[in-house]
This record gives structure tokens, C-alpha cells and sequence, in this order.
């Protein structure tokens, strides 16, 4: 185990608290952190934690709420730290748990939160109990912690069913038994060096329940669970009955996916959460069938949130919006859950890229599309988000209106995906480029050596330097927007919104004295002036009571 375990957490009364309201996570606005893409401190080129705990007074001028960390963990980054070696230790690429511990510390002294990822689907392949199952060899005790299981075939050459990897090809492994001889497989429904626990087994649990409690004890304020939905398979572990299941996914339940024995794992959770004071809260990322099912996972003796992946994937239009809207809030309603809205993340072509092409192209996009379309139809779904009832997360640069790097050359992609056949399309990379601070240096203020992905020429112009205080910026949008949105009373948490008569091609809704109209079309719209502007996303006109709304953009009015 890593000697950093021996860095005892601090006590939990002395950082566990941070001033904020009750419920703060029913319109909390969550940034996600991804670690070596946000700041570099030691010029290595990757970022690390002590470069987010600098930047944290950036986040704070922001306006969010809470910061999620993707994994800083032990890991050997096969898939950039979704594979985990040691729960309990951080990366020294990333810093170590005293640079966590002086992270957290910061943060709340600065009214932010912190939230962290948490993988239980699967461990790395260097996690210590798979290594034990494999040098043990068939009959340990610590294969049942896995699922492995003896081939099919004369000679056990073919996988035990025919499920593939979310990354491309089987779902399966074989390995080379301690005498050399081939040997039964091994479940891995993302890259093989990602190997899936078998949550059937008490010991899977009881881990992860202590590594729940450890992260608590450092003060960490929640966990977003990566592949929430994935940790329960479906009895005996039966053959799925086709190919290309990837395109599947989100269609129907699948029997490794959305099983419901992983409802009674997050009531255990919920209990231990319980246990701590100054409501922390757990986060689902659960890819399911329909965001009714979505709404499985936020009952009121499970977790907390879940992320909306249907309202990610919904075109810029106006009727799939009022839909997906209505959908999540009436699913949502029942079990008193605040919906949750989301644009981008660390896994799909970022929005100001998917809006700049045509609609039906899905979220990894390695087209450019028209830049100045895709950043106007970006800062005004932006609005649109932040206007609606519930919580809302922004994916780090997103705020500097960045585009999705899809000229990356082959010889620097580090997507496993990218490596394997037919699995994802493999350019997650494109969103992970990272993010520019200042016009000039070497990484454009990221670090001073360098970045571990190549940033494109012009990324100064879109740095933080470069839009500060200049009006009509990315940067300033999302600081007034934010700002706005935590001064206004009818703006945050909710369940309904009031629909307003509209052009066809134009959302607009009520919530109490305040009006959202985005106008999705390519053309100018008329539409009534509501009242006060509180913020536009592009330029609009006004006269005699009537507001002339221009094509991708949307706007605040208030009544009062």
C-alpha cells in the first residue's frame, strides 16, 4: 500500500463545514475540475492539486457553488485515472494527501465545496486484490472479487458470453495462469486494465464503504459515482444476443447495466452520508434507458443527484428542449429530487463544438463545424441552463466559450478508446486539451513547461487574461449569469416551470417575476419585452413593449 497512508486525515469538525444554505445542492452550480487539465505547478506539463488550490479564488469569483475533482487517485492512467490502484492515496502526478488536505482546507475558507469522483464499477489491474487473484491462480479467494470465469469453447478459448467493452471489442480477458497456461477470463466492461468487481461479493462493500468514511474524514463535502449504474449484473451473466451493443446503450436496460440491485448499495451509502454533518451529498452518473429511470437512483433514501445525459444530448431545438425539460421535471417531481442540467464533460466534444455542427452528428464530434455559430448557440444554451429549476454543472473551460481540439495529431491521444476497434469513436482527448490562463507563455499560463496535450495556436486569445474584463466575453457572460442567478429569488431550486406562448422555434417560461426566451432559430424573432433585461447572451432591441430577439440567443427579463 502507499506510504501515503500514513498522512492521518485531519479531524472532521475542523473541515467539514462551509458557510452556505441548507439544501445548497438543490440549485448549486457544481464546476468540474478535470486535474491535469487545469493548472500545472510544478512545470511537468500535468496538471496536480496544488494547481487547482491556486486557481481556487478564480472558481470562487466565478459564482459556483462546488468544485468536483475528476480522479486524482493512485493509478497507472490507463484510462487517465478511471483506473484505480489505491483509493486512499493520491497520484503523485497529482500531489499527495497532504495537497488534498490543504486543497479542501482552502476551499471551504473560500465558500466552496468539494466534491470527488468515486469508481466503484472497477478497480485498475494493479489494484492489489486483482494482482493476489491472478498470482494465486484459479481457486483464490480473491478471484470471487472479480468476475472470472472459465471460457467457453473445447479448450475454453472463447469468452464466456458475448459481452463487448463500452471501449471496443470483448468485455473479456484471458489471463496466463501462474503456470503459463492459458486460464479463465476476466469481466472488464471498459479497457481490460480495468477489471469489474463483483458486487455480490461482501468484501467489494465493505471496501467501499471504509473508503467512503476516509474521504469523509478528510472533509470532502460528496462523491460523483462513476458508472452508478454499472456495478450490479444481471444473474448468471447471460449473453446479450448481439453485436454492436454500444449502440444500444441508453435504449434499453442492459444486464450489466441499470440492474436494480444497485439500489440497495446506495441505501448503505446514503446511511453512512447521513452519519456527517453539513449536508454532503452524493452524484449519479447513470447512463440509463430514460430519465424516469434516472430518477430510480435520487430517491429520497439514495443519492442525491443525477446527472440529466438526455438533456446533453438534445439538439439545439426548441421543441426536443421543452420536452426534455418537461420529462426530467415530471420525473423528477415525484421523488423531490432537484433535475439536474449538463452541456459538456470531460467525455464529450465539448458544445460550443456539437452546436457548430449539424444536428444528429452525437456528443464526440471530431468536425469543427462553424465556430462563431457554435459559440452563439453555446453562450445562449448556457442562459438557458442556468435559468432552469434545479442544479447545473460547467465543464472547466467551457466558461472561456473553448472549442473541442479536433485536429489533435494521432501520435498524442492518450483516449484509450482511441486504441481499440470498435468501441467508442475514441477522441475524448479533444475536451481535455488544457485550458489557457494567460495570452503568451509556453502552455498559455496552464504551467511552465509545457502542456501534456498540445494547446492550438490563438488559445491565448480565449484565456482568462484575455476575456477578464472585457465586455461581451465568454467569461463575463457566465460571471454576470451566475452572479445574477444566486441575487434572484425566483431563479435556483424548483420543480415547475410556467410556459410562455411563443414563435415557433423560441422557448420561453415563467418562474415568478423572472422570463427566460431563447430563441433557437437562424433568424430574428419578435417576442414581447418582459420587463427588465437582466442579461442577453447577444444583442437585442426594444421598442414599443416589443423585444426583437437575434437568431441563437437568449435572454433574462424580470417583473420586478
Amino acid at each position: 500500500m502507499s506510504q501515503q497512508h500514513s498522512a492521518a486525515p485531519a479531524p472532521t469538525s475542523a473541515v467539514a463545514t462551509v458557510a452556505g444554505r441548507p439544501d445548497w445542492w438543490r440549485d448549486a452550480v457544481i464546476y468540474q475540475v478535470y486535474p491535469r487539465s487545469f493548472a500545472d505547478s510544478n512545470g511537468d506539463g500535468m496538471g496536480d492539486l496544488e494547481g487547482v488550490r491556486t486557481r481556487l479564488p478564480y472558481l470562487r469569483d466565478l459564482g459556483v457553488d462546488a468544485v468536483w475533482l475528476s480522479p486524482f487517485y493512485a493509478s497507472p492512467q490507463a484510462d487517465a485515472g478511471y483506473d484505480v490502484a489505491d483509493y486512499r492515496a493520491v497520484d503523485p502526478m497529482f500531489g499527495t494527501l497532504l495537497n488534498a488536505d490543504a486543497l479542501i482546507r482552502d476551499a471551504h475558507a473560500l465558500g466552496l465545496r468539494i466534491i470527488v469522483d468515486l469508481v466503484p464499477n472497477h478497480s485498475s489491474d494493479q489494484y492489489d486484490w486483482f494482482k493476489r487473484a491472478l498470482a494465486e491462480g484459479p481457486g483464490s479467494p480473491l478471484r470471487d472479487r472479480y468476475h472470472f470465469r472459465p471460457g467457453k469453447g473445447k479448450n475454453g478459448e472463447l469468452p464466456p458470453n458475448d459481452w463487448e467493452s463500452i471501449f471496443g471489442g470483448p468485455a473479456w480477458t484471458r489471463v496466463t495462469e501462474p503456470d503459463g497456461t492459458p486460464g479463465e477470463w476476466y469481466l472488464h466492461l471498459f479497457a481490460p486494465e480495468q477489471p469489474d468487481f463483483n458486487w455480490e461479493h461482501p468484501a467489494v462493500g465493505d471496501e467501499f464503504r471504509s473508503i467512503l468514511r476516509f474521504w469523509l474524514d478528510m472533509g470532502v463535502d460528496g462523491f460523483r459515482i462513476d458508472v452508478a449504474h454499472g456495478m450490479v449484473k444481471a444473474e448468471g451473466l447471460p449473453d446479450l444476443g448481439s453485436h454492436e451493443q454500444l449502440k444500444l446503450l441508453g435504449n434499453d436496460v442492459m444486464p450489466f447495466f441499470d440492474q436494480d440491485g444497485v439500489h440497495e448499495i446506495y441505501r448503505q451509502w446514503r446511511r453512512i452520508l447521513d452519519e456527517y454533518s453539513g449536508e454532503r451529498i452524493f452524484v449519479a452518473e447513470a447512463w440509463t434507458p430514460t430519465v424516469e429511470r434516472t430518477a430510480n437512483y435520487v430517491r429520497p433514501d439514495e443519492l442525491h443527484q443525477a446527472f440529466n445525459f438526455q438533456y446533453l444530448g438534445t439538439h439545439w431545438d426548441a421543441e426536443e428542449l421543452r420536452t426534455v425539460i418537461d420529462r426530467t421535471l415530471d420525473a423528477m417531481r415525484p421523488v423531490g429530487a432537484p433535475a439536474t442540467w449538463v452541456l459538456s464533460n470531460h467525455d464529450v466534444t465539448r458544445h460550443a463544438t456539437r452546436f457548430a455542427n449539424p444536428a444528429g452528428l452525437g456528443t464526440q464530434i471530431r468536425l469543427a463545424g462553424d465556430r462563431a455559430l457554435g459559440l452563439r448557440r453555446a453562450r445562449a444554451a448556457t442562459l438557458l441552463m442556468l435559468a432552469l429549476p434545479g442544479s447545473a454543472y460547467v465543464y472547466q473551460g467551457e466558461e472561456l466559450g473553448l472549442p473541442d481540439v479536433v485536429d489533435l495529431p494521432d501520435e498524442v491521444r492518450q483516449d484509450p478508446a482511441y486504441f481499440r476497434g470498435a468501441g467508442q469513436d475514441g477522441f475524448r482527448d479533444g475536451c481535455r486539451v488544457p485550458i489557457p490562463w494567460t495570452r503568451e507563455g509556453s502552455s498559455y499560463g496552464f504551467g511552465d513547461g509545457g502542456s501534456w496535450l498540445p494547446q492550438p495556436a490563438g488559445w491565448g486569445e480565449l484565456s482568462v487574461e484575455a476575456q477578464t474584463g472585457t465586455p461581451g466575453s465568454t467569461l463575463e457572460l457566465y460571471r454576470a449569469a451566475l452572479a445574477v442567478r444566486r441575487s434572484t429569488a425566483d431563479l435556483g431550486a424548483g420543480d415547475a416551470v410556467e410556459w410562455l406562448r411563443a414563435p415557433e422555434g423560441v422557448v420561453a417560461f415563467r418562474r415568478g417575476d423572472f422570463v427566460c426566451v431563447a430563441n433557437t432559430t437562424g433568424e430574428s424573432v419578435a417576442t414581447p419585452a418582459y420587463g427588465r433585461v437582466l442579461l442577453a447572451s447577444g444583442e437585442i432591441t426594444e421598442a414599443a413593449g416589443e423585444a426583437k430577439v437575434p437568431a441563437d440567443t437568449t435572454v433574462w427579463w424580470t417583473r420586478a
